[in-house]
């Protein structure tokens, strides 16, 4: 079956859902073929739109999906629904689910140092089938090969990078191309989260699709990222009356 992408401010989005998405991921890591994935919100449309860097790096994807409501509710806008958000960290937590069944193999690399032995204990106690090859902090000499190197030696399955935007999606673009197999997803505060040192919004406000909401009463200082939402919605309603989704 062909895919069906729909193209939301330039960004193409893959049509897909969860069950779908971690089945495409379990058949790329059973047949050792790489993926890059891209969790993306519409902070991230707008970053892409207006940096023609970091739109390259997003390009080099394989799978760009659909973190984030208002990436859903443009899509419905456009005409062309997607069938639901797929957001990195329940993305990253099946994909988990999916190594510990099989017992693969997982890096992480990203956070600051406590933050990702906490997230790495955590994991180690709540996945223990998951064989973890590695881990290296967010803080690191981009050019120094060591990192690179590790992960080609330890062939690992599944490789979640905590970088951050616009850090982690250029990483893995530049890196990729290094590397025999896995799947490397973007995965941004996902190890706070696991740490415990970061607290997800409540499950009442995710299914309320309010989770960034929560997220700005938590963090106040994000208020100047979430700008991001209202032009995105502008530029989405221009897309809307210049001719639709673009979708293929």
């Amino acid at each position: 079956m062909e895919d069906k992408f729909v193209s939301i401010l330039g960004v193409r989005f893959i049509h897909t859902n969860m069950t779908d998405m971690v089945e495409r991921l379990k058949q790329r890591i059973q047949s050792n073929q790489k993926a890059f994935v891209v969790t993306a919100n519409p902070e991230i449309v707008m970053k892409a739109r207006e940096d023609a860097t970091y739109k390259q790096y997003v390009e080099k994807a394989t799978y760009v999906t659909a973190d984030g409501i208002g990436v859903v509710k443009a899509a419905q806008i456009l005409g062309n629904p997607l069938p639901e958000r797929v957001a990195g960290y329940d993305l990253m937590r099946n994909m988990l689910a999916v190594l510990n069944e099989k017992g693969l193999k997982l890096y992480m690399l990203g956070a600051q140092q406590d933050t990702i032995v906490k997230a790495v204990d955590k994991i180690k106690a709540e996945y223990p089938n998951i064989q973890l090859v590695g881990y290296h902090n967010g803080f690191f000499n981009w050019d120094d090969p060591g990192i690179p190197n590790e992960i080609k030696e330890k062939q690992p399955d599944l490789v979640l990078v905590a970088l951050g935007v616009p850090r982690q999606e250029k990483w893995i673009a530049e890196h990729i191309n290094q590397f025999d197999k896995g799947v490397f997803i973007g995965v941004g505060g996902s190890f706070d989260v696991i740490a415990g040192t970061v607290k997800r919004a409540p499950e009442m406000w995710q299914k309320l699709n309010i989770e960034w909401l929560y997220r700005l009463v938590k963090q106040p200082t994000r208020a100047g990222r979430m700008l991001a939402l209202p032009r995105f919605a502008i530029k989405v309603f221009g897309q809307k009356f210049k001719g639709g989704t673009n979708a293929s």
